[in-house]
This record gives structure tokens, C-alpha cells and sequence, in this order.
């Protein structure tokens, strides 16, 4: 009988093969708990799996940090400082 811990594995090696699975981050604050789901192409996921080999942070830290770019962009400094002051106090 498998625990949790390792069906949690044996579940993220079949969607990312070879990722390797990372410590719980420890929530300050806030429990991170809305799932939001994208479809990407094989090449946008092929570099989201070097992009996570390659630093310390899992997608969903990558999707935060692209939407804080995505903000200073668009709306201008005073937004991207808020989403990120709001992430580093809820890392």
C-alpha cells in the first residue's frame, strides 16, 4: 500500500519525467490553495522543465514571477510592486 507522499511522486514523475520532486515550501502567511490550469505546447513545456531544473523554483513560482513581468508591463510599476511585495510576504 503506497502513502501519500509517494503516490504524490509517482504522479508528478508521469507528468514531468525526469523533474525531480522538491521539498513543501513553508507558507508564511497565506495557504496558496486556487489551481489554475494551462495548456502549453511541448515546447513551452520542455522549457518550463529546464527552467525548474535550472533554478530553485517549481512552475508555479515561474507562472507568479511571469505574471509580476506581465504587470509591470502592462500596468505599470505601481501593480508589479504590490503582486511583488504580496510575494515575497507569501512565499
Amino acid at each position: 500500500m503506497h502513502n501519500e507522499s509517494s503516490k504524490y511522486a509517482e504522479t508528478a514523475e508521469r507528468k514531468m519525467p525526469g523533474a525531480k520532486r522538491k521539498s513543501p515550501r513553508k507558507k508564511v502567511n497565506q495557504v496558496l490553495k486556487n489551481v489554475v490550469s494551462l495548456r502549453v505546447s511541448d515546447q513551452e513545456k520542455d522549457l518550463l522543465e529546464r527552467l525548474t531544473a535550472s533554478t530553485s523554483q517549481n512552475v508555479s513560482d515561474l507562472v507568479r514571477e511571469a505574471i509580476g513581468f506581465w504587470l509591470a508591463k502592462r500596468q505599470g510599476q505601481r501593480a508589479a510592486k504590490t503582486f511583488r511585495h504580496t510575494l515575497q510576504t507569501n512565499p
